[in-house]
């Protein structure tokens, strides 16, 4: 879910970043926290959707499997003694 960062309630965090880093990132910005906080959201976006993708392949292996299950029955009910 991603918010306007314009009407987010802000807070502020610690970091701890490379201090080479930092004097660089700020020659090319002059709003680091928000450089950073545009970067982050990208970031977590891209978590979400990978985190989704992977979802929905494991769903469609279990519907697989089950189709499988459905059309052929267990390997296992073959030793089944009851």
């Amino acid at each position: 879910m991603q918010t306007n960062a314009s009407t987010s309630r802000r807070r502020p965090v610690n970091l701890t970043l490379t201090e080479g880093l930092v004097t660089q990132a700020k020659s090319y910005t002059n709003n680091l926290s928000a450089t950073v906080e545009i970067l982050l959201a990208e970031y977590v976006a891209a978590q979400q959707k990978s985190q989704q993708s992977r979802r929905q392949l494991a769903d469609a292996c279990a519907e697989e499997w089950n189709d499988f299950l459905t059309d052929h029955g267990s390997f296992a009910e073959e030793y089944n003694r009851l």
